[in-house]
Order: structure tokens, then C-alpha cells, then sequence
């Protein structure tokens, strides 16, 4: 099969995105690489011109080459190669909600990560966090539209202070913790979830499928500084945070941190990898926040740092998500 990966979309994680595949195809090497460009058309990219881009989180890409297709759709409808597998290097937006792959499963095209179900259930915070009660701890929260944040404000009242974030997107972009009686922004135009500030340990789990089923990762710990938050900024440009591989902490907290973020990824349906993250208040006692179906993989990201802590060689790991993509 020819595997081709796919990265860029029309997200604001699409730096990442770029990130991502230079990774994906530095490891991989004879792949072929398609940019899938902000006005929705579709680049063929030369390796040098991918591997060659600097500041990939902070500079937006420019493909040498014109576009080859003026959107997916027809890019997929008229594939140029014969049996194409794609290595999905999307997050956000539609590569991370269902859209993509429903495209493809429409079309019969394996690709890696998780399907179109389970990536839409995921990618929506209010819906994941229903999917996976029961199972999970999870905080109280609620979902609101534009306009709708003081009535989402007056039902958690009781809590001292609250987490704002969109109900749909990635990368900790338009995050906000506010307390109880401070003012609140304005200017939220999508849909929001305002959920309860969980005080404790921030931890965040990968869950991956070698072949013979899903399985956590080491647990890794993130560290913040006081006036900072895990943002875009602390994320990837490495402002006020620390990311602590393997997590210093106890073997019941590591057990009960992998225990959920296994469950979240059962339950939600989700296939190949997946990044849980949760907060950790004692050591038999978490909370689920969010699951993500594609988490990065830059040469920084969590997965494959957890990956490297267990053993795993990145390209092992890739190549093992490109056969059970063609399963």
C-alpha cells in the first residue's frame, strides 16, 4: 500500500498539525506527504520542502508547489496511486472531529487512529464526558452556547472557581479559569463548556494498540508555574510548564491514572492511539477532563515521550498504526 500523510486542515492546531507530520515523515522516510491547505485544496509537498519548514508552531506553512486538487473530496475520489493508506497528521477542527474519516470510511480508504464515531464523540467535551460517566470520574460541568455563560455561571454557582473551555477544539486554545466572582470574557462566539476547577495533580495518559490490543502508556505529569497555564503558549513554546517523564508520583496513582484513561478510550470507542487527560486529587481518586483520538506526535509531544519512556521506537510505533490501519 502507499501511505500518504495527510496534515495541515482549516484548525488553528494546523501548526501542529505540521509539526506532527514532519515527524511522521522524518521517521518514516519513502512516504508521500499531502498539505491540505486552509482555503481546503489539497498540495502534494516534497520532503525537503515539509522537513525544511522552521518555527513550525509559530510560522504557517507554504507548500513550493500548487495544489494538485482544489479540495479533499475530489483528491480522494481521484486518487492517484494504487491501494493508498493515509497517516492521519490532522488535529482539530475536521481531521479530528469525524469529518475526515467518515470521508474516507465512505470510500473504503484505511487510514490510522481512531473512526469517524468515536472521533465526533471525543471531540465534543460535553458528549465525551457523558460517554464516559460511570466509568470515570468526571466534573460537573455545563454546556453553553454564545451569550448563554451567566446562566451556565448561576448553575455552578456553588464552586469557587471554573474552567472555560470550547466544547470542540485542541491545543488549550481559548482556555480560561476564572473565579466565582470575577468578571468573565465576552467574546466567547462557539459553543463553551464551563466546567468545575479540579485542585490536584495534572496528568495526562496515552493509550495505544500494538497489535493485540490497547494498553497505557507511562504517566506524565505536568507542571505549571504559578500565573501560567497549560495553554498553547506553555504546550508547545514551552512558557511556564514542565512535562515530568515518567511522572514522580505513587504506583496506586499511576495504576488508577492508566486505569482511566484505558476506560475512557473503551468506552468512547476509540482505535489505534489515544491521549487522556485528567487530574489526579489523591492516590485512588481522578477525574477524566478530556480525551484526545489524535494527540501530536512532534518530536515534543506527550505520546511519544511516554513511548520512549516504555521502550517503544517511534518508527515501530508508526509503522505498527499503519498496519492496523490496513486490517
Amino acid at each position: 500500500m502507499t501511505v500518504i500523510v495527510l496534515f495541515g486542515g482549516r484548525s488553528d492546531e494546523r501548526h501542529v498539525s505540521v509539526a506532527s507530520a514532519q515527524n511522521v515523515v522524518r521517521t518514516l522516510g519513502s512516504t508521500l506527504a499531502w498539505f491540505w491547505a486552509p482555503d481546503g485544496s489539497v498540495h502534494d509537498v516534497a520532503a525537503a520542502n515539509l522537513l525544511g519548514h522552521e518555527r513550525p508552531f509559530e510560522v504557517d506553512f507554504l507548500p513550493s508547489r500548487p495544489a494538485i486538487f482544489p479540495t479533499l473530496e475530489q483528491a480522494l475520489d481521484t486518487l492517484p496511486v494504487e491501494e493508498p493508506l493515509f497517516f492521519l497528521a490532522l488535529h482539530g477542527g475536521e481531521g479530528e472531529d469525524g469529518t475526515v474519516q467518515r470521508m474516507m470510511e465512505q470510500r473504503r480508504i484505511p487510514f490510522t487512529g481512531s473512526g469517524s464515531e468515536a472521533s465526533a464523540a471525543a471531540f465534543d467535551k460535553g458528549r465525551a464526558k457523558s460517554v464516559v460517566a460511570g466509568r470515570v470520574r468526571v466534573a460537573e460541568s455545563v454546556v453553553f452556547e454564545s451569550g448563554g455563560l451567566a446562566a451556565a455561571l448561576q448553575t455552578l454557582r456553588r464552586f469557587e472557581k471554573l474552567v472555560l473551555k470550547p466544547v470542540a477544539g485542541g491545543s488549550s486554545r481559548g482556555l480560561f479559569f476564572i473565579d466565582r466572582d470575577e468578571p468573565v470574557p465576552h467574546d466567547l462566539t462557539v459553543p463553551y463548556i464551563a466546567e468545575q476547577f479540579i485542585e490536584g495533580r495534572e496528568l495526562t495518559v496515552g493509550v495505544i494498540d500494538m497489535g493485540s490490543g490497547p494498553f497505557a502508556l507511562p504517566v506524565i505529569e505536568i507542571e505549571v508555574d504559578p500565573g501560567h497555564s497549560f495553554d498553547y503558549a506553555g504546550k508547545y513554546l514551552g512558557h511556564g510548564t514542565r512535562e515530568i517523564c515518567p511522572a514522580k508520583i505513587s504506583d496506586a496513582m499511576r495504576i488508577a491514572a492508566q486505569t482511566t484513561a484505558l476506560a475512557a478510550h473503551l468506552a468512547l470507542g476509540c482505535k489505534g492511539y489515544s491521549r487522556t487527560d485528567l487530574i489526579a486529587v489523591s492516590d485512588d481518586e481522578n477525574y477524566f477532563l478530556e480525551l484526545n483520538t489524535l494527540p501530536g506526535l512532534t518530536k515534543a509531544s506527550l505520546v511519544p515521550q511516554e513511548l520512549a519512556e516504555a521502550g517503544i521506537g517511534f518508527r515501530e510505533f508508526l509503522e505498527k498504526q499503519i498496519e492496523l490501519a490496513r486490517r
